[in-house]
C-alpha cells in the first residue's frame, strides 16, 4: 500500500502545479474548485500503476498521460451533473449549483482542454497510441452518457443493453487509463490489451458493486441512504434483472411502482426491495458481479510481468471490490 500512497501524493502534487490562469475568475475558479474537492483519484492512480508494472525506465514520463485521464474525468462530471441536475459531487455544491450551468460547460470545456496539453507533454513515438486511446475512451464515455439518458425514457432494458452502457459509460475510462500507463512504457500489444481488459471487467464489476450498495449497503459504510436509485427510477442492474427474472404479474408489479406519483418513498424502497428479495436478486446479482471480478483477474494472471509486481495492482482491486456492505 506504501507505493500506492507515494503514486497519489504524486498525482496530488503534479495536479497542484498545473498552471491555472487566473482570469477570467468565472473560467477558472471552477476548475480551481472541482480540483481541489478531490475525490480518490482512482484512474490516474491506476496509469501510474500499469506504467510502474511495465517498468518504463523515466516513470515520471507516464505522470502526464495520468493528469489526461484525471482531467478528462474531472470534465466528464461537470458535464454529467449538469444533465443530471445533481446538487452535490463529492459532497461539496455542484459547479452549475455554486455558479451557473454556462459557467460549467464552459469550465467543463476548459477542463477538456487541459486534457489534452496534459496528452501533448507525453510526446514521443508513444503519442500517436496515447491519443488514439484517449479519443476512443472519449467517444464511447460520451456514447455510454447518451445510452444511460436514453434509458430514462423507456420502461425496460435488458441485461446486454445495460452491461454495454456501463461498459461505455464507466469502465472504458478504467480500462483506457491502465491501457495508457502501459502503453507509456513499451508493454507489447498483448500486456496492454489485456490490462485494458483487466481494468474494463473490473469496471463493470465496481459498478455492479454500487448498483448492490444502493439497496443492500450499509449508510455508515456506503456513506448513502439506501434506495437512492430506486426513489430516482434508475436503471440498475438489479431492476433489469428482476424484470428478467419476473413472471408477468411481478413485472406489472415493478411498473407500477416505478411509474406511480409522488409516491411515499419508505414504502416504495421496501417494496421494491422486497420484489427483490422474492427473486433472489441480491444473489443473481452478487453472481455476475464475481464473474466479471473472475474475468478480471483472468486478464491480469495471463500478462507476461512476474507476480510479484502484479500485487499492488491486484491488492487495489480486492480494496475497491469489497467494500464493507
Amino acid at each position: 500500500m506504501q507505493q500506492t500512497v507515494e503514486l497519489q501524493q504524486r498525482i496530488a502534487e503534479a495536479l497542484s502545479n498545473i498552471h491555472i490562469p487566473e482570469k477570467p475568475e468565472n473560467l477558472y475558479d471552477p476548475i480551481r474548485y472541482m480540483l481541489q474537492i478531490g475525490g480518490k483519484r482512482i484512474r490516474p492512480l491506476l496509469t501510474l500503476m500499469a506504467a510502474d508494472l511495465f517498468s518504463i525506465p523515466d516513470s515520471d514520463r507516464a505522470v502526464p498521460a495520468a493528469l489526461a485521464i484525471e482531467l478528462f474525468h474531472n470534465f466528464s462530471l461537470v458535464h454529467d451533473d449538469i444533465m443530471d441536475a445533481a446538487p452535490l459531487r463529492r459532497g461539496k455544491p455542484t459547479i452549475h449549483q455554486q455558479w451557473d450551468s454556462s459557467v460549467a460547460i464552459l469550465s467543463g470545456d476548459r477542463l477538456l482542454i487541459m486534457a489534452y496539453d496534459q496528452l501533448a507533454r507525453c510526446g514521443g513515438d508513444r503519442l500517436a497510441a496515447l491519443v488514439s486511446t484517449f479519443n476512443t475512451m472519449a467517444t464511447a464515455v460520451c456514447e455510454g452518457q447518451q445510452l444511460d439518458m436514453d434509458f430514462e425514457q423507456r420502461k425496460q432494458v435488458g441485461l446486454a443493453e445495460y452491461i454495454h452502457m456501463i461498459t461505455l459509460k464507466t469502465s472504458v475510462l478504467l480500462g483506457a487509463a491502465l491501457k495508457m500507463g502501459a502503453i507509456v512504457s513499451y508493454a507489447t500489444e498483448t500486456d496492454a490489451r489485456l490490462i485494458y481488459e483487466f481494468g474494463i471487467h473490473l469496471g463493470i464489476a465496481f459498478q455492479l458493486q454500487d448498483d448492490l450498495l444502493d439497496v443492500y449497503g450499509n449508510p455508515r459504510q456506503f456513506g448513502k441512504k439506501p434506495g437512492g436509485d430506486i426513489l430516482a427510477n434508475k436503471k440498475t442492474y438489479l431492476l433489469v434483472t428482476a424484470f428478467e427474472a419476473a413472471d408477468a404479474e411481478t413485472r406489472v408489479e415493478l411498473t407500477s411502482l416505478f411509474t406511480a406519483k409522488d409516491p411515499v418513498p419508505e414504502n416504495k424502497i421496501d417494496a421494491v426491495k422486497a420484489i427483490y428479495d422474492r427473486l433472489q436478486i441480491q444473489q443473481l446479482v452478487e453472481a455476475a458481479k464475481q464473474n466479471y471480478i473472475d474475468k478480471a483477474f483472468s486478464a491480469l494472471d495471463n500478462i507476461a510481468v512476474d507476480e510479484a509486481r502484479k500485487t499492488p495492482l491486484r491488492t487495489l482491486a480486492q480494496n475497491l471490490l469489497h467494500r464493507e456492505a
